[in-house]
């Protein structure tokens, strides 16, 4: 049984491709992915988990809130009036679904320290609670360094183990920045790189996803790829 967090340097940088991926890469083994807070959607429509489920193939696809506004789920709860998602309950899912799957996958909403609740719970502390590794997402170029740096210090802070990195969007034709940040990304982290995701991904369809996934993702993921020179 394994529980791996997925989390990122901010929102809308690729963690649900990059979930996807991970999942996908699970060949032969059950997988759930679980979204703790998905905001921003009306019941019914299509969430993250779903997407993940969609570009994966078999997996157990499970949320805890929904919230209609596109906020932070702190925020969004409380101007819906509805009950937050709080990390015991993640921590509690995520056990749960352990004992059914061989590999659980929890992805976050936003970055790392993103509140869940009014109290100031967030993904970090349900992964404290559950003691499983945070893979962290990060975009490929300028910038990106001192985020990716931020978010291993509040890890390491909270002695939750950095399972490593994963850029979320690589471009086509990377700039300096982006070859330059290849071999700075796992210096900065203190954690491996452990993949790039091609810019586009998700837009490929399941069955071509499903096929190219192992091409974006380190062996300790699943795959066989390896930085470029």
């Amino acid at each position: 049984m394994t529980i791996l967090f997925v989390t990122g340097t901010g929102t809308e940088i690729g963690k649900t491709v990059v979930t996807a991926a991970v999942a996908a890469a699970a060949r032969g083994r059950s997988v759930a992915v679980l979204k703790p807070a998905q905001t921003g959607l009306a019941p019914g429509e299509h969430g993250d988990a779903a997407e993940v489920a969609r570009l994966a193939g078999a997996v157990t696809a499970v949320e805890l809130g929904r919230f209609p506004e596109p906020l932070a789920p702190a925020t969004a709860a409380r101007r819906a009036a509805m009950t937050p998602v709080r990390p015991q309950d993640v921590a509690d899912a995520a056990q749960k679904l352990a004992t059914e799957h061989d590999l659980v996958l929890v992805e976050g909403a936003g970055g790392l320290l993103v509140r869940f609740d009014d109290e100031g719970g967030t993904l970090a502390d349900a992964a404290a609670l559950v003691g499983a590794p945070v893979l962290v997402v990060t975009p490929a170029g300028l910038g990106t360094l001192n985020a990716t740096a931020l978010t291993a210090e509040a890890l390491r802070a909270r002695g939750v183990e950095c399972a490593g990195v994963v850029v979320g969007s690589w471009p086509a034709a990377p700039g300096l920045a982006a070859r330059c940040n290849i071999t700075d990304l796992p210096v900065v982290a203190g954690a491996p790189l452990l993949g790039a995701v091609p810019e586009g991904a998700g837009a490929l369809s399941p069955a071509d996803f499903r096929d190219r996934a192992t091409n974006w993702l380190a062996p300790r993921l699943g795959g066989d790829w390896t930085p470029p020179r």
